[in-house]
Protein backbone atom coordinates (compact mmCIF):
# COMPACT_ATOMS: atom_id res chain seq x y z
CA UNK A 1 0.00 0.00 0.00
CA UNK A 2 1.40 3.47 -0.58
CA UNK A 3 -0.46 6.80 -0.31
CA UNK A 4 -2.13 8.30 -3.19
CA UNK A 5 0.30 11.48 -3.71
CA UNK A 6 3.15 9.51 -2.96
CA UNK A 7 2.21 7.17 -5.79
CA UNK A 8 1.43 9.93 -8.69
CA UNK A 9 4.76 11.35 -7.66
CA UNK A 10 6.81 8.37 -8.09
CA UNK A 11 5.04 7.90 -11.62
CA UNK A 12 5.94 11.45 -12.49
CA UNK A 13 2.98 13.52 -12.57
CA UNK A 14 4.79 15.79 -10.98
CA UNK A 15 6.37 17.25 -7.53
CA UNK A 16 4.51 15.82 -3.84
CA UNK A 17 2.91 19.08 -3.68
CA UNK A 18 1.53 19.60 -7.25
CA UNK A 19 -0.14 16.37 -6.75
CA UNK A 20 -2.24 17.05 -3.36
CA UNK A 21 -3.33 19.82 -4.90
CA UNK A 22 -4.46 17.81 -7.93
CA UNK A 23 -6.27 15.66 -5.82
CA UNK A 24 -7.83 18.47 -3.62
CA UNK A 25 -8.72 19.79 -7.11
CA UNK A 26 -10.61 16.72 -7.77
CA UNK A 27 -8.32 15.93 -11.00
CA UNK A 28 -7.59 12.54 -9.67
CA UNK A 29 -9.77 9.45 -9.62
CA UNK A 30 -9.51 5.78 -7.76
CA UNK A 31 -11.32 2.88 -9.58
CA UNK A 32 -13.15 5.86 -11.10
CA UNK A 33 -14.08 7.85 -8.23
CA UNK A 34 -12.80 11.17 -7.23
CA UNK A 35 -10.90 11.34 -4.34
CA UNK A 36 -9.55 14.55 -2.48
CA UNK A 37 -8.66 13.11 0.16
CA UNK A 38 -5.18 13.47 1.23
CA UNK A 39 -3.05 10.62 2.99
CA UNK A 40 -5.19 7.90 1.87
CA UNK A 41 -3.78 4.49 0.59
CA UNK A 42 -4.16 2.73 -2.80
CA UNK A 43 -2.66 -0.60 -3.57
CA UNK A 44 -1.20 -0.09 -7.37
CA UNK A 45 -1.55 -3.98 -7.85
CA UNK A 46 -5.70 -3.46 -7.73
CA UNK A 47 -6.65 -0.16 -8.01
CA UNK A 48 -7.48 1.94 -11.22
CA UNK A 49 -5.76 5.50 -11.07
CA UNK A 50 -6.30 8.13 -13.84
CA UNK A 51 -5.25 11.87 -13.42
CA UNK A 52 -7.35 14.34 -15.39
CA UNK A 53 -9.55 11.04 -17.08
CA UNK A 54 -6.34 8.98 -18.35
CA UNK A 55 -4.24 6.39 -16.75
CA UNK A 56 -1.74 6.68 -14.40
CA UNK A 57 0.88 4.15 -15.38
CA UNK A 58 3.24 2.63 -12.62
CA UNK A 59 6.27 4.50 -11.47
CA UNK A 60 8.92 5.72 -14.30
CA UNK A 61 12.12 5.22 -14.33
CA UNK A 62 13.71 8.41 -13.21
CA UNK A 63 15.63 10.63 -15.56
CA UNK A 64 17.07 13.84 -14.35
CA UNK A 65 18.49 16.45 -16.95
CA UNK A 66 19.92 20.31 -17.06
CA UNK A 67 18.97 22.44 -19.52
CA UNK A 68 20.83 25.44 -20.27
CA UNK A 69 17.31 27.85 -21.02
CA UNK A 70 17.55 30.36 -23.39
CA UNK A 71 15.41 33.45 -23.68
CA UNK A 72 12.08 33.79 -25.03
CA UNK A 73 10.88 29.99 -23.61
CA UNK A 74 8.76 29.62 -20.38
CA UNK A 75 9.02 27.39 -18.15
CA UNK A 76 5.23 25.76 -18.06
CA UNK A 77 3.55 22.87 -20.25
CA UNK A 78 1.54 25.52 -21.77
CA UNK A 79 1.60 29.06 -22.14
CA UNK A 80 -1.14 31.33 -23.08
CA UNK A 81 0.29 33.52 -24.90
CA UNK A 82 1.14 30.56 -27.06
CA UNK A 83 4.94 30.77 -26.66
CA UNK A 84 7.58 27.98 -26.46
CA UNK A 85 8.43 26.34 -23.69
CA UNK A 86 11.41 24.42 -22.19
CA UNK A 87 9.51 21.41 -22.52
CA UNK A 88 9.88 21.71 -26.28
CA UNK A 89 13.59 21.29 -26.53
CA UNK A 90 13.79 18.07 -24.61
CA UNK A 91 12.61 15.03 -26.16
CA UNK A 92 12.71 11.72 -24.58
CA UNK A 93 10.53 8.99 -26.24
CA UNK A 94 8.27 7.75 -22.95
CA UNK A 95 9.53 9.82 -20.59
CA UNK A 96 7.52 12.58 -18.97
CA UNK A 97 9.97 15.61 -17.41
CA UNK A 98 8.75 18.78 -15.37
CA UNK A 99 10.83 21.86 -14.75
CA UNK A 100 11.96 21.87 -11.11
CA UNK A 101 11.31 25.63 -10.21
CA UNK A 102 10.93 28.39 -12.61
CA UNK A 103 12.89 30.51 -14.40
CA UNK A 104 11.47 33.65 -15.67
CA UNK A 105 10.39 34.08 -19.27
CA UNK A 106 13.84 36.19 -20.21
CA UNK A 107 15.71 34.72 -17.97
CA UNK A 108 18.57 32.17 -18.90
CA UNK A 109 20.70 29.48 -17.42
CA UNK A 110 20.36 26.17 -15.18
CA UNK A 111 17.22 24.90 -15.09
CA UNK A 112 16.51 21.31 -13.89
CA UNK A 113 13.90 19.05 -15.00
CA UNK A 114 12.65 15.58 -13.84
CA UNK A 115 10.08 12.68 -13.61
CA UNK A 116 11.43 12.25 -9.72
CA UNK A 117 9.02 13.79 -7.40
CA UNK A 118 11.29 13.35 -4.35
CA UNK A 119 13.99 15.51 -5.91
CA UNK A 120 11.65 17.96 -6.93
CA UNK A 121 10.02 18.33 -3.16
CA UNK A 122 13.99 18.38 -2.20
CA UNK A 123 14.97 20.93 -4.53
CA UNK A 124 11.62 23.19 -3.77
CA UNK A 125 10.48 23.04 -0.81
CA UNK A 126 10.73 26.15 1.40
CA UNK A 127 12.05 24.77 4.44
CA UNK A 128 15.16 23.79 2.75
CA UNK A 129 16.61 27.22 1.43
CA UNK A 130 18.09 25.01 -1.43
CA UNK A 131 21.38 27.74 -2.87
CA UNK A 132 20.55 29.22 -6.41
CA UNK A 133 23.55 31.18 -7.96
CA UNK A 134 22.45 33.96 -10.81
CA UNK A 135 25.29 36.48 -13.07
CA UNK A 136 23.20 39.56 -13.69
CA UNK A 137 24.16 42.48 -15.26
CA UNK A 138 22.45 45.49 -13.10
CA UNK A 139 22.02 49.09 -14.74
CA UNK A 140 24.24 51.60 -13.40
CA UNK A 141 27.53 50.98 -11.13
CA UNK A 142 26.73 49.04 -7.91
CA UNK A 143 28.67 49.73 -5.05
CA UNK A 144 29.52 47.99 -1.88
CA UNK A 145 26.92 48.92 0.63
CA UNK A 146 23.82 48.01 -2.46
CA UNK A 147 26.01 44.23 -1.96
CA UNK A 148 25.96 45.07 1.54
CA UNK A 149 22.10 45.14 1.57
CA UNK A 150 21.52 42.04 -0.67
CA UNK A 151 23.60 40.23 1.93
CA UNK A 152 21.67 41.21 4.96
CA UNK A 153 18.42 41.18 2.99
CA UNK A 154 16.13 43.48 1.06
CA UNK A 155 12.52 44.39 1.23
CA UNK A 156 10.48 43.94 -1.73
CA UNK A 157 7.63 45.63 -3.54
CA UNK A 158 5.30 43.81 -0.98
CA UNK A 159 6.96 44.25 2.20
CA UNK A 160 8.22 41.04 2.45
CA UNK A 161 12.23 41.08 3.67
CA UNK A 162 14.17 38.12 1.88
CA UNK A 163 16.72 36.16 3.50
CA UNK A 164 20.29 36.85 3.68
CA UNK A 165 21.51 36.03 0.28
CA UNK A 166 25.66 35.80 -1.43
CA UNK A 167 26.44 38.99 -3.63
CA UNK A 168 29.64 39.91 -5.15
CA UNK A 169 30.70 42.19 -7.66
CA UNK A 170 32.20 40.66 -10.49
CA UNK A 171 33.33 43.62 -12.47
CA UNK A 172 31.89 46.60 -14.88
CA UNK A 173 30.48 46.42 -18.40
CA UNK A 174 30.23 50.31 -19.35
CA UNK A 175 28.56 52.00 -17.05
CA UNK A 176 26.81 48.80 -16.15
CA UNK A 177 27.84 46.44 -13.21
CA UNK A 178 28.19 42.29 -13.10
CA UNK A 179 26.92 40.87 -9.79
CA UNK A 180 26.88 36.87 -8.91
CA UNK A 181 24.09 37.07 -6.13
CA UNK A 182 22.85 33.46 -4.85
CA UNK A 183 19.46 33.26 -3.35
CA UNK A 184 18.37 30.93 -0.74
CA UNK A 185 14.57 30.93 -1.49
CA UNK A 186 12.21 30.97 -4.50
CA UNK A 187 10.31 33.99 -4.37
CA UNK A 188 8.35 34.90 -7.50
CA UNK A 189 10.56 37.22 -9.71
CA UNK A 190 13.17 37.19 -6.94
CA UNK A 191 16.52 38.32 -8.15
CA UNK A 192 15.05 41.01 -10.40
CA UNK A 193 12.49 42.74 -7.42
CA UNK A 194 16.03 42.58 -5.03
CA UNK A 195 17.65 44.76 -7.52
CA UNK A 196 15.01 46.68 -8.37
CA UNK A 197 14.77 47.38 -4.35
CA UNK A 198 18.50 48.57 -4.89
CA UNK A 199 17.70 50.47 -7.52
CA UNK A 200 19.77 48.98 -10.14
CA UNK A 201 17.42 47.07 -12.52
CA UNK A 202 18.11 43.81 -13.81
CA UNK A 203 18.88 43.95 -17.82
CA UNK A 204 20.45 40.31 -18.15
CA UNK A 205 19.74 37.45 -15.56
CA UNK A 206 21.40 33.77 -15.85
CA UNK A 207 21.62 31.33 -13.48
CA UNK A 208 24.73 29.45 -13.62
CA UNK A 209 24.56 27.24 -9.98
CA UNK A 210 22.03 25.30 -8.48
CA UNK A 211 23.68 23.82 -5.22
CA UNK A 212 26.99 22.31 -6.15
CA UNK A 213 25.98 22.12 -10.06
CA UNK A 214 27.21 24.32 -12.48
CA UNK A 215 25.97 25.23 -15.91
CA UNK A 216 29.69 25.10 -17.14
CA UNK A 217 29.99 24.68 -20.93
CA UNK A 218 26.37 23.74 -21.88
CA UNK A 219 25.18 25.34 -25.02
CA UNK A 220 22.30 27.14 -24.70
CA UNK A 221 19.22 25.60 -25.92
CA UNK A 222 21.08 22.13 -24.92
CA UNK A 223 20.69 19.68 -22.25
CA UNK A 224 22.09 16.35 -21.08
CA UNK A 225 21.47 13.88 -18.58
CA UNK A 226 22.40 14.20 -14.63
CA UNK A 227 24.94 11.48 -13.43
CA UNK A 228 23.80 9.35 -10.42
CA UNK A 229 26.60 11.30 -8.33
CA UNK A 230 25.17 14.45 -9.58
CA UNK A 231 21.88 13.54 -8.23
CA UNK A 232 22.57 12.52 -4.94
CA UNK A 233 25.07 15.87 -4.41
CA UNK A 234 21.92 17.91 -5.04
CA UNK A 235 20.09 15.61 -2.47
CA UNK A 236 22.58 15.49 -0.12
CA UNK A 237 22.84 19.35 -0.17
CA UNK A 238 19.37 19.90 0.59
CA UNK A 239 18.87 17.90 3.62
CA UNK A 240 21.84 19.23 4.60
CA UNK A 241 20.60 22.59 4.71
CA UNK A 242 17.35 21.43 6.24
CA UNK A 243 19.76 20.14 9.13
CA UNK A 244 21.51 23.55 9.39
CA UNK A 245 18.03 25.86 9.20
CA UNK A 246 16.77 23.09 12.11
CA UNK A 247 19.61 23.59 14.14
CA UNK A 248 19.57 27.10 14.07
CA UNK A 249 15.99 27.60 15.22
CA UNK A 250 16.55 25.11 18.30
CA UNK A 251 19.46 27.90 19.69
Amino acid sequence: MIRLQKYLAHAGIGSLRACERWIAEGKVTVNGEIVTEMGIQIDPEKDTICFKGKPVQGEEKKTTIMLNKPDGYVTTAKDQFGRPSVLDLVDIPGVRLYPVGRLDYQTTGLLILTNDGELTQSLTHPKHHFPKTYEALLQGEVKSQDLETLRKGVVLDDGYRTRPAGARLIGLNGHNSRVEITIYEGKNHQVRRMAKAIRHPVLRLKRVRVGDLTLGNLNEGTWRKLTPKEIQSLKAAAQTDSQKDRKGKRK
